[in-house]
């Protein structure tokens, strides 16, 4: 490991990075030097034009790619190298304003009968029951599950903000017959090497083929399920205020975009739905509760 390196993950640890974006940042920085084959230190900022212009001209590199590595570039010449001057040189792009990609509780069926495998088809439910991040939900051990007052605590949000979810009485359900039959021991959902949780690739590939089995068309990633989450409480009636507590945002804006996606509000019924339960239902419509 080169001192470069070793050193931006020190100065991102010590800042409190998570783990994941740690790894996605160093490895940002190294496919920049590998395109020049130099050592970033002795990039400068036409070099950075250079490169952005490369992935956006001929990688056709999505948003969320571009912006890591801006990100990343931004902190390792203002942090790292204390080159504070480089972060005029290295602006965040102008985001195109798309609206999110969210399933029909229909469609949550279909995806779920299609996964025979109870491991995947618990994280799949646990995604959707409780709206968390993919990273959320592969950072949840045992212990996190408390059934006594129906809660999932989440120590590792966005932001290193730590929050409680509602635990719902059918994801309940499941999860106790999963840890009978898999019977993990520290994480909730372990990798390959069980000290270890289940990687973001390999939920990211597990979504992708259980959408294909289902026979959608819609391009499903982990994140869909949170969309769908938030999407489906606001056409229950959930208040925006509640769906902003249990999606961890820090701000309103962010929620308010699922206004635009909801096919209707039809105002407060109750805070804690089980979106799940309707859906293993096969309910498309109904009063929640009936």
């Amino acid at each position: 490991m080169t001192i470069l390196r070793q050193r931006m993950i020190e100065d991102l640890t010590i800042r409190n990075y998570s783990p994941h974006t740690i790894e996605i940042y160093v490895n940002r920085v190294a496919r920049f030097a590998q395109y020049f084959g130099r050592s970033p230190d002795q990039l400068r900022a036409v070099h950075i034009r250079e490169f952005l212009l490369y992935l956006v001209e001929n990688k056709n590199a999505s948003w969320g790619l571009y912006t890591q590595t801006v990100c990343a570039l931004r902190f390792f010449y203002g942090t790292c190298l204390h080159r504070s001057w480089m972060i005029d040189h290295i602006p965040y792009p102008r985001r195109e304003k798309q609206l999110p990609v969210v399933l029909s509780r229909q469609e949550v069926k279909r995806l779920l009968d299609t996964i025979k495998n109870l491991k995947h088809r618990t994280i799949v439910m646990t995604l959707y029951g409780t709206g968390l991040r993919v990273a959320e939900a592969m950072a949840l051990d045992l212990g996190d599950v408390d059934s006594q007052r129906m809660l999932i605590h989440t120590r590792h949000g966005k932001g290193a903000k730590a929050r409680y979810v509602p635990l719902t009485e059918t994801l309940l359900e499941q999860l106790r017959h999963y840890f009978k039959q898999i019977r993990p021991k520290s994480w909730l959902f372990p990798g390959a090497d069980l000290d270890r949780p289940l990687s973001h690739k390999s939920v990211q590939l597990l979504c992708n083929k259980a959408a294909r089995r289902a026979g959608l068309t819609k391009q499903v990633s982990p994140h869909t399920f949170r969309h769908t989450f938030a999407t489906h409480h606001l056409e229950a009636g959930t208040d925006l205020r509640t769906i902003q507590a249990m999606l961890g945002h820090s701000h309103l804006k962010s929620t308010a975009v699922y206004l635009h996606v909801a096919a209707h509000a039809r105002g407060y019924k109750e805070q804690a739905l089980d979106l799940l339960g309707q859906a293993l239902d096969g309910g498309e419509t109904g009063t929640p509760g009936q």
